[in-house]
């Protein structure tokens, strides 16, 4: 059963069907919801909820930084399952994951060119630029093992990719914990240093998804 040809006999076959089995829904809610729930406790012991969450809940910049995250964690959550189906298409998910980065590249870029000269080194920048990544990071490190555990339990045959994917909704999960920590808001910053943060643990699961999602 656990060979390359089953896999490449999984991927190609034209008779498979791109539905899950059974339970997954149910099953991949407590596992992610324990990873995230390991993460939020994380953020908590390290970091803490920022104090003044409540005035920055009052400014629109706030909701955008946390509306982008979590189109990010939905599109990375959406490619995570479908690689996770043997037969399933995949042909449209690089352009899901990548909308919601290009709009706020966007966004960042037009209030960057709006801004004073003076000003834009700081709203790239701001103040947590060294710190950011590595949180992000480090966050995603519970949610990254509860996603591969529950991928280990489904169907990926393109296992670097898989990998990748699982990492990138880690990451993008973890961001959306970081949300009640960070106090930047520029576009541009989060366009920049959320999206870095994120590349950290794809890069991590790209690594182990060879590794770990053999089956």
């Amino acid at each position: 059963m656990k060979t390359d040809d089953l896999i490449a006999m999984l991927a190609s076959g034209p008779d498979v069907a791109a539905a899950a089995p059974p339970g997954t829904h149910w099953r991949a809610a407590g596992t992610v919801g324990a990873g995230l729930l390991a993460s939020v406790a994380l953020m908590a012991m390290l970091l803490g909820v920022r104090p003044n969450l409540e005035q920055l809940a009052l400014l629109p910049d706030f909701w955008i930084k946390v509306g982008f995250v979590a189109c990010v964690c939905l599109a990375a959550w959406h490619v995570s399952r479908r690689l996770c189906v043997p037969g399933a298409s995949t042909r449209a998910l690089p352009l899901l994951l990548a909308l919601p980065v290009l709009l706020m590249w966007a966004l960042g870029a037009i209030i960057l060119n709006e801004a004073p000269p003076e000003q834009r080194a700081e709203l790239f920048w701001g103040a947590t630029w060294r710190s950011c990544p590595l949180l992000i990071a480090t966050l995603s490190l519970p949610i990254l093992a509860a996603v591969l555990r529950l991928m280990r339990q489904l169907a990926p045959t393109r296992l670097r990719l898989a990998g990748a994917a699982a990492g990138f909704a880690a990451g993008a999960m973890a961001a959306l914990v970081y949300c009640l920590h960070c106090p930047e808001l520029a576009a541009s910053f989060i366009g920049f240093w959320y999206v870095l943060g994120m590349l950290v643990p794809t890069a991590i699961g790209a690594t182990l998804g060879p590794k770990v999602l053999a089956w």
